[in-house]
């Protein structure tokens, strides 16, 4: 019908520009966030845009959602103050009958925020971890500055570099000091030196040098002159992430009895349940006076939808800590919000009837 093809093609424009919009605050937003820990050296430079791809998939749930409520919002207060609600409802046409096509285009976007939600992003979330700890090591090979005193991060020991080749990778009169495996000091003079990473440790190759070792005022000084020598600096940690909540997979969850992973399951299946239920509070609350052109209700849907994600994180919380059971808070919110859904609908359409009575 003429109707459906009109919401149809009004919604999908709508929601291209709001998905605009949102993608460039959300970016915006976490370039910020990521060059503060860049800045704290917390991730590697070469790691932000690998990042900002994982976080944007992680927030694409939440993306989804708001593109949904601000979208059916949006369109339908323009159709109620343009008064093209008005013509529609006054051609026996109810509030009831733009359910059908607002589902049409809600459906699609729920099972994508279900997908992204449940396998999507938890898969990220663990890649992205994997990433930033790979580049991380890797910045701290790379680090090495003339003329600096410097340590490795799990090191004990302390070099000095006069000169460094970036291209060659080869330092010029290098001092290292620390302590052997016996627990004694040792400083080593090379005229040059590499630093590599073999089999997941730091390894300093120096070259015609001399190793001094031995404790101040004691006489068990050792003095070797070498060629070539190879010294491990630090070990490196295996790449691997730590199984969390929200890197572990929805299997994972569901088999698992822990309260806080519960509580993870809960919230990802809370995801593309609040699509649709959002989708009918804002056309419910869309309404707008278009004599007064009050928004009263536009105010009333925010609120609404804020009560609605802190009433989650309730529910989430409470799963957590063992006060509610798991498919209580899974359902009550959801129930409660859509019965506040369809009250309000037909509250709108009883309105509407008995107006065009008392206008017969």
């Amino acid at each position: 019908m003429l109707y459906r093809r009109h919401l149809l093609k009004e919604l999908t424009l709508t929601a291209s520009g709001v998905f605009f919009v949102l993608f460039l605050i959300l970016l915006s937003t976490q370039i910020i966030n990521l060059l503060g820990r860049i800045s704290d050296g917390r991730v590697a430079f070469d790691a932000i845009g690998s990042m900002l791809v994982v976080w944007m998939i992680g927030l694409t749930p939440l993306l989804l959602i708001l593109i949904v409520f601000i979208t059916v919002l949006t369109v339908f207060s323009r159709y109620w103050r343009d008064s093209e609600m008005v013509v529609w409802l006054s051609s026996t046409l109810s509030i009831k009958q733009w359910i059908s096509p607002l589902m049409t285009f809600v459906l699609p976007l729920t099972i994508l925020t279900a997908v992204m939600s449940l396998w999507v992003a938890p898969w990220a979330e663990s890649r992205g971890a994997m990433l930033a700890q790979f580049l991380k090591q890797k910045q701290d090979m790379s680090l090495v500055k003339e003329g600096v005193f410097q340590t490795h991060k799990g090191s004990e020991s302390v070099y000095f570099v006069e000169r460094f080749d970036v291209e060659k990778g080869i330092a010029q009169n290098v001092f290292v000091h620390g302590v052997d495996n016996d627990k004694k000091p040792f400083v080593i003079t090379a005229q040059s030196g590499t630093l590599t990473e073999e089999n997941g440790a730091r390894v300093l190759s120096l070259k015609h040098g001399v190793r001094v070792s031995g404790h101040i005022g004691q006489a068990d000084f050792d003095r070797i002159s070498f060629e070539e020598t190879r010294l491990i600096i630090a070990m490196n940690p295996k790449i691997t992430t730590t199984l969390k909540r929200n890197t572990a997979t929805t299997k994972q969850l569901w088999q698992s009895k822990d309260l806080r992973w519960r509580a993870e399951l809960m919230w990802r299946l809370s995801m593309p349940m609040v699509v649709p239920i959002l989708a009918l509070l804002a056309l419910a609350l869309s309404y707008v006076n278009p004599r007064s052109m009050s928004s009263y209700n536009i105010l009333l849907a925010v609120l609404i939808f804020f009560l609605y994600q802190s009433g989650l994180n309730l529910m989430r919380s409470s799963i957590t800590n063992g006060r509610v059971n798991f498919w209580v808070g899974l359902f009550l919110m959801h129930i409660i919000m859509l019965l506040l859904a369809c009250w309000l609908i037909m509250r709108r359409d009883g309105i509407r009837k008995i107006k065009q009575r008392q206008a017969a």
